[in-house]
């Protein structure tokens, strides 16, 4: 599998072909929806995206790690962590797969 990141610069070359604003347009459009997803989450508001999927800041307390060269116990801080679940069509998607909609979204 060939390990590829996909830029802020080739969304929005995506968003000039497949939507026909100008590319300084689309530069625009694909920085606004980072831009509203990044305060939503900062906010601590979940986003979900319909067939895609749902990102979300938790939070998770203090525990006690392992330095793993010595084996001393090391606490570790609460912190906030983002996570994304993929929605059940696009896991379908990755997969190869049809999806089956269930009616509801993940």
């Amino acid at each position: 599998m060939a390990e590829e990141t996909v830029t802020r610069a080739q969304l929005s070359e995506a968003v000039y072909h497949e939507v026909g604003l100008s590319r300084n347009e689309s530069a625009q459009l694909v920085e606004t929806v980072l831009n509203e997803i990044a305060e939503a989450l900062t906010r601590g508001e979940m986003v979900k995206i319909s067939s895609f999927g749902s990102f979300q800041v938790r939070q998770k307390g203090q525990r006690i790690g392992r330095n793993p060269k010595t084996g001393e116990e090391v606490p570790i801080l609460p912190r906030q962590v983002l996570v994304f679940r993929p929605s059940h069509v696009l896991k379908a998607r990755i997969n190869g797969e049809e999806a089956v909609d269930k009616g509801y979204e993940e």
